[in-house]
């Protein structure tokens, strides 16, 4: 049994009006502080975050609109960098990546993980240090593999046997010697969505450890003068919130690392426990403490290497959503309130599954509020949807807003700062919303909005 916090229960099943439970008023407009952006409150009514009142967003930047509290950001990646002293944290950039969160990572003296070329040459594009930056990915292409290299990038984390070679090839080509990383797949079952839980073996990721997969591609690496193994990565899957999942891969990595030098004499100096934890997103959600993770890791990582006479490899870490997804907020305009009698009231807003496609693909949830005033209305059971030509197009399943809601209202959804944006598309020719970020009482785009012109340019 973990010593660290465990998921609140399975509240995915759809309830009816009469198995949700009573709220005041004064409920639907109170900001919870475990769920929103660290400065939000409400000033006359209405919802600031930043020291910005989103009335004013929506009227100067329309909606939808990605919200982005820069100090919530910042601090989220300080509070990693005091729990894991000592330790390397690298952000990991699929949760959202632009220019200006590469920016802040840079002054908060943070690494970064990759996925893609395109991620890549985000962050090399602002003059991030490549040393910092961590490739994954379990189909990198050649010419992705071929940057890296020019670049320098710090790791590459190879994920099958042709990449090694692969590697090893083009590296031979370049006169490069890359750190290289195994991932490797522990067999842990993380209590997550079967979509978001990359440990366990049936899955395209990493070289199975229970197979002797992984301890194969440790004998191929090494075989190899071109490449440096420099340790093993870890990732178990995505929001995470009970850590048992943790300890077990840590201590399975541990436990290999011990193999290595047994059968090679070759001690790995380091080891990637990656990210997934998880954060609050509805009433109730429990997340784990940063510090006692910490702790918790290092303690077995050290007690396993000590009772094999190994070193203590330095560890590193891969928080994304804890780090961007408490700090962003997705604001909408009301356009319909249709009421289903005896059901629950349908309203719809002026995004959707184009700009968070979370609920759909994988029942996420989320809590929002009124983000223009106060109501003092009685609450009324509520499904939040979008304007897309799709039954599935939902927001929020379920969830109370007042009975006074109106066409024109502003609705503000909490933590939508991980995984909304980097999903967007253009289904049915929706325009990808801006991102804006506030602090002080000034707001600033880091990331423009499409228009009907940026979805036309490149048709023939």
């Amino acid at each position: 049994m973990s010593r660290f916090a465990h998921p609140a229960g399975d509240r995915h099943a759809e309830m009816l009006p009469h198995e949700r439970p009573p709220l005041a008023p004064d409920d639907l407009n109170r900001i919870n502080p475990a769920i929103w952006p660290r400065t939000s409150s409400r000033s006359e009514g209405a919802l600031t975050i930043g020291g910005v009142d989103l009335r004013d967003l929506a009227q100067e930047h329309g909606t939808p609109l990605f919200v982005y509290d820069e100090a919530d950001v910042r601090s989220r990646m300080r509070d990693y960098a005091t729990a894991f002293a000592g330790s390397e944290v690298h952000y990991a950039g699929k949760a959202f990546l632009c220019r200006e969160v590469v920016r802040w990572l840079k002054d908060e003296g943070l690494g970064l993980d990759v996925a893609s070329g395109g991620e890549l040459a985000v962050a090399l594009s602002v003059g991030f240090p490549a040393e910092r930056i961590t490739l994954h990915g379990n189909n990198k292409s050649k010419s992705e593999l071929t940057r890296a290299l020019d670049v320098g990038v710090g790791h590459i984390v190879v994920d099958s046997y042709e990449e090694i070679a692969r590697l090893g090839f083009l590296a031979d080509q370049l006169g490069k010697r890359p750190k290289v990383m195994i991932r490797v797949t522990t067999g842990v079952e993380a209590h997550t969505h079967e979509f978001i839980a990359t440990a366990h073996d049936d899955q395209k990721f990493g070289l199975s450890l229970n197979t002797g997969a992984a301890a194969e591609a440790v004998r191929r690496i090494l075989a190899l003068p071109q490449l440096e193994l420099v340790g093993l990565h870890s990732h178990i899957g995505s929001q995470i919130v009970d850590t048992a999942g943790f300890e077990v891969a840590a201590r399975r990595l541990a436990t290999l690392l011990v193999q290595i030098k047994d059968e090679h004499d070759v001690v790995l100096p380091e080891l990637d426990l990656g990210g997934g934890y998880g954060i609050a997103y509805v009433e109730g959600d429990e997340v784990p403490d940063i510090k006692e993770l910490a702790d918790g890791l290092r303690e077995i990582v050290a007690k396993v290497c000590g009772d094999a006479g190994l070193p203590v490899p330095r560890l590193t870490i891969e928080p994304g959503r804890t780090i961007a997804g408490p700090g962003g907020i997705t604001l909408y305009e009301v356009g319909t309130v249709k009421d289903v009698e005896g059901l629950r009231t349908y309203v719809s807003v002026d995004g959707g599954m184009s700009d968070n496609v979370r609920t759909a693909l994988y029942g996420a949830e989320y809590t929002a509020v009124v983000a223009n005033r106060e109501s003092t209305a009685p609450p009324m059971l509520s499904r939040i949807v979008g304007k897309h030509c799709e039954s599935g197009d939902i927001v929020i399943r379920d969830l109370y807003l007042p009975s006074d809601l109106a066409p024109g209202d502003l609705i503000a959804v909490a933590a939508t700062g991980a995984y909304c944006r980097s999903l967007a598309s253009n289904y049915n020719y929706l325009p990808r919303p801006a991102v804006v970020a506030v602090a002080d009482g000034a707001a600033r785009v880091i990331v423009a909005g499409e228009t009907e012109d940026d979805l036309l340019r490149g048709q023939l």
